[in-house]
């Protein structure tokens, strides 16, 4: 059985479709409403909680999304960047190391 992953979702718009593209990532993009589309980067249970201890304002949404929610714009900026970057949306555990350094 596939581990359950808790994503956080980080919104698209038309230059980061763009920067998605480049990656050739744009296929993981799902669209939500009104032609808005998320991508979505999941954490296993252990990088969940390491996320939200390093961002106290960060919530998990336990009742419908399963999704890790209110994350500062820069911090998810921050993961997007590391995505495209990666060329991967599994980058978390990285990204968490990296906040463990400041």
């Amino acid at each position: 059985m596939a581990e359950e992953t808790y994503p956080i979702n980080l919104w698209i718009n038309e230059e980061r479709l763009e920067k998605l593209q480049s990656a050739g990532l744009a296929s993981m993009c799902k669209e939500v409403l009104a032609g808005l589309k998320v991508i979505a980067v999941p954490n296993t249970a252990d990088q969940k909680d390491k996320i939200l201890k390093i961002f106290p304002m960060a919530k998990f949404d336990t009742a419908t999304t399963k999704s890790i929610e209110a994350l500062p714009r820069q911090i998810k900026d921050q993961i997007f960047d590391l995505v495209v970057k990666k060329k991967s949306l599994n980058v978390m555990d990285e990204f968490i190391k990296s906040q463990s350094k400041k």
